[in-house]
């Protein structure tokens, strides 16, 4: 009887969400679902050079010299509250690329925070093997241990490591919040550069506006930058505005701007639409790769960073 009472309570308190969560989305944008125009084939990438794809929201897919690194993996339909067999929560609008084990072998896992559209369970439960090793903000390393991963390195940031193979991560300070549940009160945020012999890229993962001019020392080529779900103005709070996003992205010292959080899931008031074209309105074109869903850049050497191959 006891059991019948929490299942109905706990059932009713979902419900009661989700239509909350409705209502405060009602003025919010409904794009039409679309298919990604790209799939990407890592599994025809060379050892050599830097190939990076964007799969979607803050997910990248790229491989520096042989090592393949994912970051913040969301790969399926729905994020959100899972319960009873149905995940609650925002919807993508455009499809993941790529099936979640084509992903691999993974080789390294950044998780930037504990937001449900940035840590996916069942994503990582797809990707996560015994080789892979996987980097979280502190707080945040045992929800990554339920997927047996090689290793789990909880830094904060200031921090760095250099894995068995020589690739290096360090973790930058950003402006969000690192909550999975409301009652979670000790759960780190941050961006995150990851080093391999040449190769320099910074990973913002989720930020308001904040001072990166601390990212200059590492000398990235690339920096991957959010750039949506910043409306209403008081989102701004968490999330930065496109020209935001640039004036971080020129602190950084980087030379190609790589849009990411955008597009993907209607998380805030603005067009899907909005914020490439804004970036793009106050951004050096020719600094930035517009990428499409599922679109692959590769890049020989660093010095040739600035006329990247497309691949499809």
């Amino acid at each position: 009887m006891w059991i019948l009472a929490i299942i109905v309570v706990v059932a009713a308190g979902v419900v009661l969400l989700y239509a909350l969560y409705r209502r405060m989305t009602a003025d919010w944008p409904r794009p039409k679902r679309r298919m990604p125009e790209h799939r990407p084939k890592p599994e025809a990438w060379r050892e050599e050079g830097l190939y990076l794809s964007w799969l979607g929201h803050s997910t990248v897919l790229m491989q520096m010299d042989g090592v393949r690194i994912l970051t913040d993996p969301v790969l399926f339909p729905r994020v959100g509250v899972r319960a009873f067999g149905w995940t609650f929560g925002p919807r993508r609008h455009v499809d993941c690329p790529i099936r979640p084990e084509a992903c691999g072998p993974v080789d390294l896992v950044l998780l930037s925070h504990a937001h449900m559209d940035h840590l996916d369970h069942a994503s990582l439960r797809r990707v996560v093997t015994r080789q892979t090793v996987v980097v979280t903000p502190r707080g945040i390393g045992y929800l990554a241990r339920w997927h047996r991963p090689k290793a789990v390195y909880e830094l904060s940031p200031g921090d760095s490591i250099q894995l068995e193979d020589g690739t290096e991560i360090a973790a930058i300070e950003v402006r969000h919040w690192g909550s999975r549940y409301p009652w979670n009160r000790n759960m780190g945020y941050q961006g995150y550069v990851v080093r391999r012999g040449p190769w320099s890229v910074f990973f913002a993962g989720d930020t308001a506006a904040t001072d990166l001019s601390a990212v200059r020392r590492y000398e990235p080529q690339i920096a991957c930058m959010p750039i949506g779900a910043y409306a209403p103005a008081p989102f701004e709070n968490a999330h930065c505005t496109p020209e935001q996003a640039w004036d971080m992205f020129l602190q950084t010292g980087a030379q190609v701007f790589v849009p990411i959080h955008h597009d993907t899931f209607v998380l805030s008031r603005e067009p899907v639409d909005e914020p490439l074209q804004r970036l793009m309105a106050v951004a050096d074109g020719d600094r930035v790769w517009p990428m499409r869903h599922g679109e692959v850049y590769y890049v020989k050497s660093p010095k040739s960073i600035e006329k990247p191959k497309r691949l499809d």
